[in-house]
């Protein structure tokens, strides 16, 4: 069988629950498992192939072994993996946060920026998060705003439900709000610059690094541009599924499918396809060979693998490049 099933890296940051390892069913002895890189490639986590005949290698070992030709045709534009998939669970606020554009972050960081997507897996009832500001202000405001602890009376805070999808364009400032579980998926960056950190210290009893020049030099100082918790598209009814287009940008193309009884899929030469299994029990059929799937896990279907199938009951994001 073509298709890899994959275990992720693991992040234990400080606002870290434990609902990926006690509902999701992640190993991890971590205290706290803020967050699973379920399809990374990334140097800062990788994640590692559980089945077949690469298991035990990394994806980014096995993508230089077999060739760039296993993310497809589409992928060629970019020079390295182009995405970073990731569960995040969030006991306590994230941060408020920027992330740079390409030009401003391989000039300054060194890697590419980081434009990505949201979609809320699950949420404490009330739970919110903050996307972009109320109104336009001014690069002085804000600065003044972050000096006197009153950034928060200028951002726009969205209460948030199961299935809300957000769109969070490269310098849009946002923050995940504690209580909220969220599929993110995003450009292959790990460039984060902290703008508000609520007075938190780390581990190491100091309060955590802010990045204020240069979120001064990036965010984009204005309401968001793209509604809130909308998907872009509509749901499609097929024989045996139903499919949603959550967002689709140069970097990614994400669906939520819900299967029913079955999905005939296909990964041609364009893009491979990754599956993150978000509820229920699935049976991935491909080259006459089963892969049992169950919530939590990951899979990587190389580009031109050919046709495949997903039987049985249960959500999954569904995401192509």
């Amino acid at each position: 069988m073509k298709a890899m099933k994959l275990t992720p890296a693991f992040k234990d940051y400080i606002w870290g629950g434990t609902k990926l390892r006690d509902e999701y069913g992640k190993k991890c002895d971590f205290s706290k498992v803020a967050e699973s890189w379920e399809l990374s490639c990334h140097k800062d986590g990788n994640s590692t192939i559980d089945s077949g005949e690469w298991k035990g290698t990394t994806l980014a070992e096995y993508v230089e072994k077999a060739g760039k030709a296993v993310l497809g045709t589409d992928c060629g534009k970019f020079e390295n993996f182009p995405i970073l998939i990731k569960l995040i669970d969030a006991k306590d606020n994230l941060s408020v946060q920027v992330h740079p554009d390409n030009d401003y972050a391989l000039r300054v960081e060194g890697e590419y920026g980081k434009t990505e997507m949201w979609y809320v897996v699950d949420c404490d009832p009330g739970a919110s998060l903050l996307y972009g500001f109320t109104h336009e202000i001014s690069k002085e405001e804000f600065k003044e705003r972050i000096e006197n602890n009153t950034l928060l009376e200028v951002t726009n805070r969205v209460e948030v439900h199961p299935g809300d999808v957000f769109f969070i364009d490269a310098k849009t400032l946002h923050a995940i709000g504690k209580g909220i579980l969220i599929a993110e998926i995003q450009q292959n960056s790990n460039t984060t610059y902290r703008v508000y950190d609520y007075g938190r210290v780390g581990a190491d009893g100091k309060p955590r690094q802010l990045h204020i020049e240069k979120a001064l030099d990036v965010t984009r100082l204005a309401p968001p541009s793209r509604p809130a918790g909308k998907p872009q598209g509509e749901k499609e009814n097929f024989d045996g599924y139903t499919s949603v287009l959550l967002a689709s940008c140069e970097y990614f193309t994400v669906h939520e499918m819900e299967i029913s009884e079955k999905a005939a899929l296909c990964a041609d030469e364009k893009s491979f396809h990754s599956i993150l299994v978000l509820d229920g029990s699935l049976t991935l059929s491909m080259d006459g060979e089963e892969m049992a799937l169950k919530k939590g896990d990951s899979v990587f279907i190389p580009a031109g693998a050919g046709e495949y199938a997903l039987a049985g009951k249960g959500k999954l994001v569904h995401t192509t490049v």
